[in-house]
């Protein structure tokens, strides 16, 4: 069922995660959202050191917002690892953070946007490391009353970011682990493609795993850097309904989270994007 445009109801559960208006500092972010009349922001973690932690807390707590996540932990790939994720871990809990999202990383010694140089090629032996490396860091964040929410992302993805694909690599990955400590992100953008997603959802759903569901749009022709290839709701090629309905069945019932990296919409007025993003997820994917 269908939120009415324009209703309260319509934008309870829609939150900003803040690199869609990415101009906004965590301060300017926090106040659109007041003004916007939205209940939850998505912060990112050096947007929030550039803000000072306490000072961010202070701001969201005054706001009365909620953190419906801090992005982002992961690339658990990458030497050191261990000591930024547990760092990422206690912000996440000073924030009370509905989640920290793992971006898992890609195979070792690749780069994001670096030429590469010398690196590991064996694709099996990474996705193994990601479990073990989760075995590290688990107990860390149950300790902390934290939940890692590990993000599948498009298969485009895989060599530089993520070796987490699909939904049902995330869920496989998650099992071992209580789900309020261990959950997975539904992110329109990475796994509408993928023709299991509505069975995944049904799994994610019967597992309590379902931690964030956040929501863009692909777009076709993608642009040069895939990286910004995610639209505002509308402007790509993905169905929203079912993919919301599914979640919806499967009985997410958590912020809404925009989360849009895009040329354009960076260039764009904050405020006319956020009013933009209200009136889209009004119209494509609010459900009741």
């Amino acid at each position: 069922m269908h939120d009415h445009a324009g209703g309260v109801g319509a934008v309870k559960r829609l939150a900003l995660n803040q690199w869609t208006t990415r101009r906004w500092s965590v301060a300017e972010a926090v106040d659109g959202c007041v003004r916007h009349g939205l209940e939850a922001i998505g912060l990112w973690r050096q947007d929030v050191a550039a803000q000072g932690l306490g000072e961010t807390i202070a701001l969201v707590r005054n706001a009365g917002l909620r953190v419906s996540s801090l992005c982002r932990g992961g690339f658990l790939t990458a030497p050191g690892f261990e000591e930024d994720n547990r760092r990422a871990i206690d912000e996440a809990a000073a924030l009370e953070a509905a989640c920290l999202v793992m971006v898992v990383g890609g195979l070792p010694g690749v780069v994001p946007g670096e030429p590469l140089g010398e690196i590991s090629r064996d694709l099996t032996a990474a996705r193994n490391h990601i479990a073990e490396a989760l075995t590290l860091l688990v107990p860390y964040a149950a300790e902390r009353g934290v939940r890692l929410a590990l993000e599948p992302l498009h298969p485009m993805y895989c060599a530089d970011r993520a070796v987490l694909s699909t939904l049902g690599q995330a869920l496989d990955l998650a099992e071992p682990y209580a789900p309020e400590t261990v959950g997975v992100v539904v992110d329109t953008f990475h796994v509408w493609w993928d023709p299991q997603v509505f069975e995944q959802i049904e799994r994610a759903g019967a597992e309590r795993r379902i931690a964030s569901y956040q929501v863009c749009d692909f777009l076709s022709p993608l642009p040069a850097d895939v990286l910004l290839g995610r639209g505002m709701m509308g402007d790509g090629v993905i169905d929203f309904g079912p993919l919301t309905d599914a979640v919806a069945a499967a009985g997410y019932r958590g912020d809404v989270e925009v989360e849009i990296f895009n040329a354009d919409v960076w260039a764009a007025d904050p405020d006319e994007v956020v009013t933009t993003m209200k009136a889209r997820y009004a119209s494509l994917v609010s459900r009741v």
